[in-house]
């Protein structure tokens, strides 16, 4: 039997809402960033993602920053209570349950997201997720540099890095009869185009009208 492929973008799709943003609110709530220019920037770069504008290589520098200032083992005991504590309430069931179908349907399943795979790694697993495609932060000598390696998984970069990914396994989108995307995001066209089965997740409203006008289904997973 064949194998199906399904894809999950993560913020708000799988979570009910988003991992990168909350980030940056945790690690001010931590006292580890400067509360008043930190967040104002926080919040420009979430507008601009929102609004389709979003400079990726200007906002990674913001964001990567601050892994490159703490250690490997401070950054994962932040994450293990950034899991506690902002995560795990934002898991839904019905994501869930949605994850669980198609893995006992046999399909491939991947997450692919532009945050960064520090971030989102815990995050796929914790959804029993092996296979993750993340914006990989750039590492030297076993510590994050702030810096990006290899093409940012981001509206045209997620089709990249998913092409990169198959070829690495022997494989290419083709060879997939049935291929789901889910997503909220408008962001994420490039991708939900090329896809035998886009779905449209709580999206926001321009995937919204490009769905309803494609007739694709719109899910809910809150």
């Amino acid at each position: 039997m064949k194998q199906n492929l399904a894809l999950f973008d993560l913020d708000n799709t799988l979570l009910a809402g988003d991992s990168d943003y909350n980030w940056s609110l945790f690690l001010i709530e931590q006292g580890l960033l400067d509360a008043t220019t930190h967040h104002e920037r926080n919040e420009q770069f979430y507008l601009d993602y929102k609004n389709g504008n979003l400079d990726i290589y200007k906002f990674l520098e913001f964001q990567l920053k601050p892994l490159s200032e703490h250690s490997m083992q401070t950054l994962n005991d932040l994450h293990a209570k950034y899991m506690d504590t902002v995560i795990r309430p934002m898991m839904t069931k019905k994501a869930q349950d949605l994850v669980n179908k198609h893995q006992a349907q046999g399909d491939l399943c991947l997450v692919i997201t532009a945050t960064n795979s520090f971030v989102t790694r815990p995050i796929a697993q914790a959804y029993g997720i092996a296979n993750l495609i993340g914006t990989d932060p750039e590492m030297v000598n076993g510590a994050y540099t702030g810096g990006v390696a290899g093409v940012p998984s981001f509206q045209e970069g997620k089709v990249t890095r998913l092409n990169q990914w198959l070829a690495e396994r022997g494989q290419a989108l083709a060879d997939f009869d049935v291929s789901y995307f889910y997503s909220d995001s408008h962001n994420d066209l490039p991708l939900m185009k090329l896809v035998t089965n886009p779905v449209a997740v709580d999206a926001d409203a321009t995937l919204t009208a490009y769905a309803e006008q494609q007739g694709w289904p719109h899910i809910s997973l809150r």
